[in-house]
């Protein structure tokens, strides 16, 4: 099993910039991938961003593409997410998660969930 615990949440103007991090516990195999999905209040969850912990290969959503960045250290275990050109409507919880189904855009193929980081951004 795989244990997560994601930080770097807060507050920040549109238009700055905030980068999330998300550390790993436990086994994590060559297939592993890990995504960061958000969900705003009243609002479906919807996936952000993913990345293959073997190949580094990435996926993004088409709303953050070009502004979000997810990166991995494989020494510290950690996924990170960089998020730059911050709008309004990125303001959610935040959350990290891992699967090691190749749909990694879909939110029902994750079985470990860290708890979320709540993100807001000021107009």
């Amino acid at each position: 099993q795989v244990q997560l615990v994601e930080s770097g949440g807060g507050l920040v103007q549109a238009g700055g910039s905030l980068r999330l991090s998300c550390a790993a516990s436990g086994r994590i195999f060559s297939n592993t991938a890990m995504g960061w999905f958000r969900q705003a209040p009243g609002k479906e969850r919807e996936f952000v961003a993913a990345i293959k912990w073997s190949s580094g290969y990435t996926y993004y959503a088409d709303s953050v593409m070009g502004r979000f960045t997810i990166s991995k250290d494989n020494a510290k275990r950690t996924v990170y997410l960089q998020m730059n050109s911050l709008k309004p409507e990125d303001a959610a919880v935040y959350y990290c998660a891992a699967t090691s189904n190749i749909n990694v855009r879909s939110a029902n193929v994750y079985a470990y969930w860290g708890q979320g980081t709540q993100v807001t951004v000021s107009s």
